[in-house]
């Protein structure tokens, strides 16, 4: 790791609430009990006597002594004391005296004393829950107004193009923007999308599956299958109870989704080693190699928790076996300080290459390693534990490997190895890295808010490193949407570092601090409605409180609304952010309704919904129980 990183040995020494406090008078009993001095001292009847004078002596003390402020509410005796408790005038309580000392609070190590805290917040951030509720509803209409064009000119396509007012079938033709926008519409009570969208699902999706051909595993399990599946829980939850009438019955989602996954299965029997093939064709159960017979390692371990969800709701394992064997194979395989190469084939069952990066094609192996063990309950000592394992040691490959700082100012950013760990650095970082704050987060503290954690004493020195590399990740994140005209992300951003370094691609905010900073390349500018740093950022502000991330949030939300809304209906896609007004790709991706304004929504509201230690978010935002809870209430 980078000597100018902010973490460092010091912090190891901070006291975690590792003890309890104990009082003077219980240290001085507790020596004369268990001394060497007591046999000696209660050998004869002068120690005894010396004893006795001791304690009666300390006892006098107590009784007599003023205290230098006593609260008003215990300086008198209680005319009306229900419980009978008699209490002297100086505050002494006697059933106090035998309470049990408390335990210290857990202590905040040093570096994150006075920063990124509660008590150290711009006012202007401090805004009324009124305020958020409006805002989280100002989300509500916009997904209201991306549906409103999807279905006026593309309903029954994967995606629409909402400046040539059409529809486009990219991701198999199975009404992709359907299933993945039917839990977002769920949870925000839209309750004429989800008639909509659950009227569709019942009466065409069924067929598609049957009748189309060739399609992704990973797009597939994480949009439809998943979709359906959290539409399922949803739907047989409470949430259910707000749509009795309004798209089918539970059941049809999960036999729509049994039926799908049936034939997902195939990519993987049809493979000759635990990781699947890249691609299924729905209509007849076969699969194929992706083109170069090459299969992505996110894209095979990235299914996980789709199929283990199923086999768990309709009792067959053979939907968790199979998806589960793959992760299991790659414990076994060779990594470089835990982390691996974006290629894996299914031909030989091994990593090809050498690439690694937390970006495309390598991205959500390391989400789903911490997920997927926290859908299993998050046991120790059970068969998973391999899993939070190897992404512990990933973390730490990360941090020595990856993790890097900008200058002039020191952004801290995550690079790519591509061509080894034993070659150059590239100071590259694609949006999608952006996943990375939210799920360091939710390493940390397994979906509690941190001050629960630290009162638990159930934060290590590895955890709070890796919330602290969080918080500064994702103001890298939010750094990325400031530093551009638009206040929207490219797609890829590169850091000036002292070895990089190319003059004239700034993101054209020159108010910005970091305009020195980060680099934007012209092929690199475009911005696709993607979701990772609002997923951060609202995993963030579950966790630690602080508001400022829902500020940086809704700062991104009226970026959105100012440059990519079409008056027609529906959002698009940029090719360039770093110009006003910026030129626009006729797209609107499927995962801004799945998955982007979800988390908004989410992130403006209450934390009771959706809370983050009984449930799991998908790779597209789908939310799925964790195992041994109960539904939502």
């Amino acid at each position: 790791m980078s000597s100018s990183l902010p973490y460092s040995v010091k912090d190891v020494h901070y006291d975690n609430a590792k003890f309890r406090q104990r009082s003077y008078l219980k240290v001085m009993t507790q020596n004369l009990l268990t001394g060497s001095r007591k046999r000696y001292c209660l050998s004869c009847s002068t120690g005894k006597f010396l004893v006795l004078l001791l304690i009666f002596g300390l006892a006098y003390l107590f009784l007599t002594s003023t205290p230098v402020h006593v609260p008003n509410q215990v300086a008198k005796v209680s005319e009306s004391n229900e419980k009978g408790e008699f209490k002297i005038n100086g505050g002494i309580n006697f059933k106090n005296l035998w309470r049990r000392a408390p335990r210290l609070p857990p202590r905040l190590p040093p570096d994150e004393k006075g920063s990124n805290t509660s008590y150290h917040i711009d006012p202007n951030m401090l805004v009324s829950e009124s305020l958020w509720f409006s805002r989280q509803q100002k989300v509500k209409d916009a997904f209201v107004h991306a549906w409103s064009g999807y279905k006026r000119y593309a309903m029954g396509n994967d995606e629409l193009m909402p400046l040539s007012q059409t529809g486009t079938d990219g991701l198999g033709g199975l009404g992709a923007t359907i299933v993945d926008a039917l839990d977002t519409a769920m949870i925000m009570g839209a309750s004429d999308i989800v008639s909509e969208a659950g009227s569709w699902v019942e009466k065409h999706l069924l067929d598609r599956i049957k009748e189309k051909g060739q399609v992704n595993l990973f797009e597939t399990t994480i949009r439809v299958l998943g979709g359906l599946l959290s539409a399922y829980h949803l739907r047989a939850g409470e949430y259910g109870k707000n749509f009795e009438n309004e798209g089918p019955k539970p059941a049809v989602y999960l036999e729509t989704a049994k039926n799908l996954a049936d034939r997902l299965l195939s990519a993987f029997t049809s493979s000759r080693t635990s990781i699947p093939l890249s691609d299924v064709v729905l209509q007849n159960f076969s699969a194929y190699a992706a083109p170069g017979g090459l299969s992505s390692t996110s894209e095979v371990s990235t299914l996980q928790l789709e199929f283990n969800y199923l086999s768990t709701v309709s009792g067959d394992p053979k939907y968790s076996v199979a998806a589960m064997k793959v992760l299991e194979h790659m414990k076994s395989l060779p990594k470089v300080e835990g982390l691996v190469p974006i290629y894996i084939s299914p031909d030989t069952g091994d990593f090809i290459g050498e690439t690694i990066r937390l970006g495309s094609r390598g991205d959500s192996y390391y989400e789903y390693l911490l997920k997927v063990w926290i859908q299993k309950g998050m046991r120790e000592n059970n068969n998973f534990t391999y899993l939070h394992d190897m992404y512990e040691e990933a973390m730490k490959g990360v941090k020595h490997l990856l993790v890097r700082k900008s200058v002039p100012n020191g952004l801290v950013f995550v690079g790519e190895l591509p061509y080894g760990s034993n070659a150059a650095f590239s100071p590259k970082m694609d949006h999608l890295v952006c996943f990375l704050p939210g799920t360091l987060a939710l390493g940390a503290t397994k979906g509690m808010s941190r001050d629960e954690a630290m009162r638990k004493s159930l934060l290590s020195f590895d955890d709070l490193e890796n919330l602290k590399l969080a918080e500064d990740l994702a103001k890298t994140c939010f750094e990325m949407y400031e530093v551009t005209s638009t206040g929207l992300a490219p797609e890829i951003a590169y850091f000036h570092t002292e070895e990089y370094s190319e003059q004239g691609l700034g993101g054209g905010n020159k108010k910005s601090k970091y305009i020195d900073d980060i680099i934007i390349k012209s092929l690199d500018r475009h911005n696709l409605l993607r979701p990772e740093t609002v997923e951060s950022l609202f995993v963030l502000h579950r966790i630690t409180g602080n508001p400022k991330y829902r500020a940086w949030g809704w700062q991104i939300f009226e970026a959105f609304e100012r440059h990519t809304k079409v008056s027609s209906g529906g959002y698009t896609s940029l090719d360039d952010v770093t110009s006003i007004p910026p030129r626009r790709r006729d797209k609107m991706e499927t995962f801004f309704l799945g998955e982007t304004l979800k988390y908004l929504y989410l992130l403006f509201g209450d934390s009771s919904a959706i809370p983050l230690d009984q449930y799991v978010f998908n790779s597209e935002a789908h939310p799925l129980p964790i195992e041994g809870n109960t539904p939502m209430k």
